[in-house]
């Protein structure tokens, strides 16, 4: 065999009395990484998300005709502060509830040993569950607890009338209950996982030193399960903050929610002079997402190192 040969099979040189380079050797020196593979994302990262962000920022931070203050001064006070509160509150309930149904959901769920398939059964379930918003959901729910809704007209059967006592679809109660549709089964995908983390052995060694479960939920099974909850908190938060479509399907756009709101000054419905609100709204709720995100963040990579 010449050297030709021994080259063009990737082999080296035996006269360097190196050894044979196996195929295997050779793609993983294809497959080494290298920083000009990076080069698309950061493409991609600053065409379609910094730069617009840098626009949005320069956008909202112009003071607005007529007035001296900035545009983002002004999305947080009188009606701009009251959509930013009712959002907030509506995203906090809605993480709340979400993390105590979805983590008793989980442990529920774990606790059932047969029929085996029911845990695959529910953790398919959850991961539909979770990702079905939207109008399609918003739609499902009028059909259901709507004004003339199947549901509203049979418990309207036995007497009680929803109407009446005040709750409707597009209120506060009502989009409450439609974003725990998808809220609880992804605290449940959070959760199952974290769940099954806590080793049987630990429950078994704190019975045998004398520990009541209570005890052991108290000092171990809680401060092991803390950064999953709070990490599911903050990431439901952030999932109801940024929820537009179903919310605008839910109340024909008259919700008072920050993403309907921008969407509102977006398509140029603003007062003459004030073009640019949208834009403050927009570049508000950014910089709360990433506070939440990056709380998120911070909590996740605290629960790897508890399970290292």
């Amino acid at each position: 065999m010449t050297h030709a040969d021994i080259s063009r099979l990737g082999y080296s040189d035996p006269k360097g009395g190196s050894q044979l380079r196996t195929p295997l050797q050779r793609l993983r020196k294809l497959t080494t990484f290298k920083p000009i593979a990076l080069i698309p994302f950061f493409a991609f990262v600053g065409l379609f998300l910094v730069w617009p962000a840098i626009s949005l920022f320069r956008l909202a931070i112009q003071p607005t005709k007529n007035s001296n203050i900035s545009a983002m001064r002004e999305a947080i006070t009188g009606q701009y502060l009251e959509s930013f509160i009712y959002t907030i509150k509506l995203s906090l309930l809605t993480a709340i509830l979400g993390v105590l149904l979805g983590s008793l959901l989980a442990a529920s769920v774990l606790r059932i040993e047969r029929p085996k398939w029911f845990r695959n059964f529910m953790t398919s379930f959850a991961g539909v569950a979770a990702n079905l918003g939207g109008i399609p959901l918003a739609f499902a729910f009028i059909a259901a607890l709507g004004t003339q809704g199947l549901v509203t007209k049979m418990i309207d059967y036995f007497g009680i009338n929803l109407l009446d006592a005040g709750f409707r679809i597009s209120n506060f109660a009502g989009i409450t209950i439609v974003y725990l549709y998808f809220q609880i089964p992804l605290m449940f995908l959070i959760m199952v996982p974290a769940f099954d983390g806590l080793r049987t052995s630990w429950s078994e060694a704190a019975a045998s030193l004398g520990a009541a479960p209570r005890q052991y939920w108290r000092y171990v099974g809680l401060p092991l399960l803390t950064p999953a909850l709070l990490g599911g908190f903050l990431l439901l938060f952030s999932n109801a903050f940024s929820a537009y479509a179903t919310a605008y399907a839910l109340s024909s756009g008259g919700a008072r929610l920050v993403p309907v709101q921008i969407r509102f000054y977006l398509q140029g419905n603003t007062i003459t002079g004030k073009d640019n609100l949208g834009y403050a709204l927009a570049a508000w709720m950014i910089i709360i997402m990433l506070v939440s995100m990056t709380g998120y963040l911070l909590v996740r990579r605290r629960a790897e190192k508890w399970q290292q």
